[in-house]
């Protein structure tokens, strides 16, 4: 398979969104600092110790790899769009002390892995890449055949509310073309963009976290808990506030940690994390 072959597993729309490179940048402006350090709370709590394997699938260029290489894990990143992995290439020159095992582009649902061999994997961005069901299912089930007996996988989400609360937070509920997208998303959690708006995301399926169980059962994953990474929190007016004083920012990690499994609060963050673990037959 060419680079190409791997780009076109993605829809037009997520292609067109991710050229752009800003990926890259995301999650150190804005609220995405707080999905950052909450994934990397979330991660830090559950995985084990440093040097087990992990592949961090659909991982982009890398931020959350070379953060756990950085720590002693032997990572590998795969992600399907060029760019991303092009990107991570570059980055790794900025820290040569701690290399990547690999970098790859590749398939979420088809992994180049021995079956047993992983002591985690993440999938941090695919599952809402790939809108149809039976494809989700493969991804997760990938990540189910290639992890140690014991090994966990770290499942996220985009909430199915998120672009309602995101619509009503950043005022694009006055454009009537914004509320289509709200009412397609709240009916079946298909996410669409037609005309590439730059501020209402991509090509997508936004999960309700009693479907992201379900999807995770389905794959034969156990003993899961679906966690809130950012809460209620990406909707304070004042986050910049909040977030640039540490006595504040301690209370608001604080809060959302004592909503992050409640069930009736789950859906109004923007990501949901299913971590689950593979047990022996």
């Amino acid at each position: 398979m060419s680079l190409s072959d791997f780009d076109s597993l993605l829809s037009d729309e997520a292609l067109i969104h991710y050229g752009s490179g800003h990926e890259q940048e995301r999650l150190s402006r804005g609220t995405g600092v707080l999905e950052l350090a909450r994934t990397q709370e979330i991660l830090s709590r559950y995985l084990p110790a440093a040097p087990a394997v992990i592949f961090d699938v659909g991982g982009g260029a890398g931020i959350y790899s070379y953060w756990l290489a950085q720590q002693g894990y032997e990572v590998h990143l795969i992600d399907a769009v060029a760019l991303h992995i092009e990107q991570a290439q570059r980055f790794a020159q900025t820290q040569p002390n701690y290399p990547l095992a690999s970098l790859a582009v590749g398939d979420a649902r088809q992994l180049n892995r021995a079956d047993d061999s992983v002591d985690a994997v993440l999938l941090l961005g695919p599952l809402y890449h790939l809108t149809e069901r039976t494809d989700r299912i493969q991804a997760l089930r990938e990540a189910h055949r290639i992890l140690k007996s014991g090994g966990l996988v770290f499942a996220v989400g985009i909430s199915r509310f998120a672009s309602t609360l995101d619509g009503l937070f950043q005022g694009y509920l006055d454009d009537p073309e914004f509320v289509e997208i709200v009412q397609q998303d709240l009916i079946d959690g298909q996410h669409r963009n037609p005309n590439n708006h730059p501020a209402y995301f991509t090509k997508a399926f936004l999960h309700h976290p009693d479907e992201l169980k379900a999807e995770m059962e389905a794959a034969g994953f156990d003993d899961q808990i679906t966690l809130a990474i950012e809460g209620p929190g990406w909707l304070l007016q004042n986050f910049k506030e909040h977030w640039n004083e540490p006595v504040r920012r301690e209370r608001l990690l604080k809060a959302i940690r004592w909503l992050e499994t409640e069930p009736s609060v789950l859906g109004t963050s923007a990501h949901i994390m299913a971590v689950a673990r593979k047990n022996a037959v």
